[in-house]
């Protein structure tokens, strides 16, 4: 399942997601147990439903240990440095769109003073 072909659904089976990733079912609820960020929730059923953000991490572990060879042990270290450098990432984002309203408004409000003190 790639960005693009991800359907536009809040939630998927284990089905759909085993179907779109081709992993087998089998292999994904190992996964579960091995890696503490895919934590698929279960619905009044029982039935696993998985996120868009499951399918994310689903789709890393595949890349680390299918793609780049990594073992368990080391996808899951590289699991865990990825996501936290994306957090730190998503942190200055936030923090810059906030420096940059502040400083905006600050240019406004002087653009405001400047016309005050020109009218007098």
């Amino acid at each position: 399942m790639d960005e693009k072909e991800t359907p536009q659904k809040l939630f998927f089976t284990i089905g759909e997601v085993s179907s779109n990733t081709k992993i087998k079912p089998h292999v994904l609820r190992y996964w579960e147990s091995e890696f503490k960020l895919l934590t698929p929730q279960k619905n009044s059923t029982g039935q696993r439903v998985y996120r868009q953000k499951d399918i994310d991490v689903i789709l890393a572990i595949k890349r680390l240990l299918y793609q780049e060879k990594f073992t368990i042990a080391g996808a899951k270290k590289q699991l865990r440095t990825e996501m936290e450098a994306k957090a730190e990432q998503q942190r200055q984002a936030k923090k810059n769109a906030l420096v940059t309203s502040a400083l905006t408004e600050i240019k406004t409000e002087l653009n405001e003073l400047k016309e005050m003190l020109i009218v007098k």
